[in-house]
């Protein structure tokens, strides 16, 4: 399909964005933080109603946000800081700040320029204000300019902001480019080819030098083409199937919102006419996405708090419109919609997501624990990259389809089961529970904590035993309070460890196997073994080690969302069974083997939803016996708030059986299925 297909202006569209600047303005007044519409079409779309005039209307509620802060053309787009490790740290940072700005809430004001061209907010033009900040970055007496890259710079932030703002470029070169003189035009190309002709990271980085220097081609200038070329080729080399690139060490939504999603988006503007060697090739690599990644949502869209970056939010969803350039009669647009407007609701709807008008850093509200220091107020806009399916028409399949659930409504997923789904290539298991609507998944982790560049990588956001869209990840605490992990301490390290060195082994009828080494408790390992089953996880995990140790393992965790946590102890054939309920979901843990006890632990400020929360904790002390092994069996359940507990459904084990070296532990369930765990 042809470009210019996604560029026709529609008059029901124009005037569309004219009533949302009413629309907007008078929910602002009233002092709202969280957006609303009320002309929601159930007809379109039966369970958002959101269709492709109401994405416009949240794009602008959220551009409008960031324009609170400009008054004048001359303003830039720079936001309060954060509390916490975001940047700027000191004055030499401003001006990247205020680039991340600028260049990421033109994602939200890019489509909606299309459409309307004379677009004004709080009196300014906002085609004007654009076009006079893009001038201002190469003026030297500006409060905005940039440097150019000097030859000794390495990779730099600004390389993003330009590789974005080409983004930008490419989808509206009438309105941002063209009317520029070519003195004008030649002063931002030397700016941002100084660092798009340069050195990368050997991430998703180099996409953002291949827009830079090929936007520029476009536009007739001479570019270095033997790098462009480079880094085509090593982008796509970071592709390992079941359509998932690794950003190089991890998988994670980057693989979503930037590399399928420039992939898609550099070969329809650029690729497909100059080099559609690879942009078929980013294509190939696109069509097996539908087949998995749709899964990692809940029934509702909701979206799983997992990765670095996570404030990027709803960004994560920028592929599934982008599936309407394939214009591909196979795919289900109407549930690739349904999950988009899902995840895009389950932000825009709650009443902490903005602060001061600008979304904040975190997940809902601030939650520092979820925080890179590379991020700064204004990188929460790069979740804008969801709205560049605005540039797909109104007659597009992925904005004309009838929402749907696809398989959440069909006996694919039908309640009382629980469906897995594992991607052989990033060694990914996708759970999927029909009884709650809940996705969960297991991924990559593996870095040492210890002297580490990138420290992140081994924390929360990736160290999880799983991770699910129901139960937002919670951080641990300092006395060894723990969601979804183990916790260990010995005398020799003297410090609680999460684990985070984890190797995939295999994934097998149904279980999902990993080892784990320690990086400071180093007498002690792990061998893991996962089972979802259709109301929780079963886990039959063995520990090696040759001193004494305290292990802690966490279920989820329930924030506080209205009254207080309710919790209880149940006993089921002598067992103790904590209850843990918030009103909207129970948890339960049942200490089937190995365990000394368990116990409720009310937390303060871990919980990315609420400052205070609960959680279930199991408890031993290990000594070394018995071929210093022991082994644990835990189960973890779920129920929505408002259900009972049956005395079956708490006590869903009949029998747990071990050999005499801890290789094989047979499960045996009360519906008479067995779970047989083989320890290579």
């Amino acid at each position: 399909m042809k470009v210019n297909l996604f560029f026709k202006f529609i008059l029901s569209g124009l005037l569309s964005v004219c009533m949302c600047v009413s629309t907007f303005a008078q929910k602002q007044e009233a002092g709202s933080t969280v957006f609303k519409v009320d002309n929601l079409n159930f007809k379109k779309s039966p369970y958002s109603g959101m269709t492709r005039e109401h994405w416009k209307e949240a794009s602008l509620y959220l551009l409008k946000g960031a324009f609170s802060y400009v008054k004048t053309l001359d303003d830039p787009m720079y936001f309060p800081k954060q509390e916490g490790k975001s940047y700027p740290r000191n004055d030499s940072q401003i001006p990247t700040a205020k680039l991340e700005g600028l260049c990421r809430t033109l994602f939200m004001a890019a489509p909606l320029l299309k459409d309307n061209p004379e677009l004004e907010i709080n009196g300014i033009k906002v085609a004007d204000y654009y076009r006079h900040q893009l001038i201002r970055l190469s003026d030297p007496s500006s409060p905005t300019y940039v440097k150019h890259r000097t030859a000794n710079m390495g990779p730099h932030q600004n390389l993003v902001e330009f590789g974005g703002l080409s983004v930008s470029l490419f989808a509206i070169p009438e309105i941002l480019w063209n009317p520029l003189t070519q003195e004008q035009k030649d002063a931002l190309e030397s700016l941002m080819v100084s660092y798009g002709d340069g050195p990368t990271v050997p991430q998703n980085w180099k996409f953002f030098n291949i827009f830079i220097l090929s936007f520029y081609k476009d536009q007739g200038y001479k570019v270095n083409e033997a790098l462009l070329t480079e880094y085509l080729q090593k982008s796509l080399a970071h592709y390992d199937g079941d359509g998932w690139y690794n950003d190089r060490p991890a998988y994670d939504y980057y693989s979503m919102w930037a590399f399928q999603m420039y992939g898609m988006f550099w070969s329809e503007y650029f690729g497909k006419k100059y080099y559609p060697e690879y942009a078929a090739k980013f294509a190939e690599n696109f069509k097996p996405m539908k087949s998995t990644y749709p899964y990692m949502f809940g029934r509702n869209g909701d979206m799983i708090m997992w990765g670095r970056s996570i404030t990027y939010r709803f960004g994560a969803t920028a592929p599934f419109s982008f599936m309407g350039f394939e214009n591909d009669p196979s795919t289900n647009y109407g549930w690739m919609r349904r999950i988009a407007s899902g995840a895009l609701l389950q932000f825009l709807r709650n009443p902490d997501f903005l602060k001061d008008n600008v979304p904040t850093l975190g997940f809902y509200g601030p939650f520092d624990a979820a925080v890179q220091s590379y991020s700064c107020r204004g990188s929460v806009y790069w979740c804008a990259k969801a709205f560049l399916g605005l540039f797909l028409p109104e007659s597009n399949p992925y904005w004309n389809a009838t929402e749907n659930e696809g398989p959440w409504a069909t006996k694919e997923l039908a309640k009382g089961t629980v469906v897995n789904l594992f991607e052989k290539g990033p060694h990914i298991l996708v759970t999927d529970y029909p009884n709650i609507g809940a996705a969960e998944l297991r991924a990559w982790c593996n870095v040492k904590m210890d002297k580490a560049s990138e420290p992140f990588r081994a924390e929360e956001s990736y160290n999880r035993l799983a991770y699910n869209s129901a139960f937002p990840w919670q951080a641990d605490g300092k006395n060894g309070e723990v969601s979804m992990n183990y916790m260990v301490k010995s005398a020799s390290a003297n410090q609680w460890e999460p684990l985070h060195l984890y190797n995939f082994k295999r994934y097998e009828n149904g279980i999902y196997y990993r080892d784990v080494e320690m990086e400071f408790n180093k007498n002690v390992s792990f061998r893991l073994a996962d089972i979802p089953l259709p109301d929780g996880i079963l886990r039959v995990d063995v520990l090696t080690g040759t001193e004494m140790v305290d292990v802690r393992l966490g279920h989820y965790s329930l924030p506080q969302i209205g009254a207080p946590i309710k919790d209880e102890i149940r006993k089921i054939e002598g067992k103790e069974v904590h209850v843990i309920n918030n009103g909207k979901y129970q948890l339960a843990m049942i200490p089937l083997k190995g365990w000394q006890g368990s116990e409720v632990v009310r937390t303060k400020g871990l919980n990315p939803v609420a400052n205070e929360s609960a959680v279930i904790d199991a408890f031993d002390r290990f000594s070394p016996a018995n071929d210093n092994k022991k082994v644990y069996v835990t189960l973890m359940l779920w129920k929505n708030g408002n259900q009972k507990w049956t005395a079956q459904q708490l006590n869903p084990v009949k029998r747990v059986v071990v050999d005499d070296k801890a290789k094989t532990v047979v499960v045996t369930l009360s519906d008479g299925k067995v779970k047989t765990v083989k320890f290579d």
